[in-house]
């Protein structure tokens, strides 16, 4: 009986630790999808290669696969979606959740190395991409020298 309650109590705090990461990276899962479906928009368009290489990325990522992937997609889909309505408002509204990890450098970072991925995942990082990212090094305070990029 004993251990029974034991297995219990460990499977408990093993879910409860698992709820709290989910809570405690909500904002950098946001501001990951956010950064991807903004890179992949800069070009025009949402390239299968780019959704493939950020899901990809999501299963593999220590801090991101601890969320459902089907509610990553959910987040990645409603940005571009905004950006298909109007480039500018869904910029607006991305950067703006990618803003909530300037106190987060090493987030920040982190995302910003998985936009420069998503960028070159249909092989050509061209200009457009390469803006998008720096504007989000701009509004994160990351140098985009980190990444080797220049405003264009």
């Amino acid at each position: 009986m004993l251990d029974k309650f034991k297995k219990l109590f460990t499977e408990g705090v093993d879910i409860f630790q698992e709820e709290v990461k989910k809570i405690k990276n909500k904002d950098f899962l946001e501001a990951v999808m956010a950064g991807c479906a903004l890179v992949s928009a800069a070009d025009g368009t949402v390239s299968a290669d780019e959704k493939q290489k950020m899901i990809g990325f999501i299963k593999q990522n220590d801090a991101l696969k601890v969320y459902n992937i089907d509610d990553a997609i959910k987040i990645f889909r409603s940005y571009t979606d905004k950006f298909e309505f109007d480039f500018g408002i869904g910029k607006g509204e991305a950067l703006q959740a990618i803003a909530k990890l300037k106190k987060h450098p090493d987030q920040a970072r982190l995302m910003i190395r998985v936009c420069c991925v998503i960028g070159a995942a249909d092989g050509n990082f061209d200009d457009a991409e390469k803006k998008v990212v720096v504007d989000i090094c701009n509004e994160v305070g990351v140098s985009k020298d980190d990444f080797g990029l220049s405003e264009k």
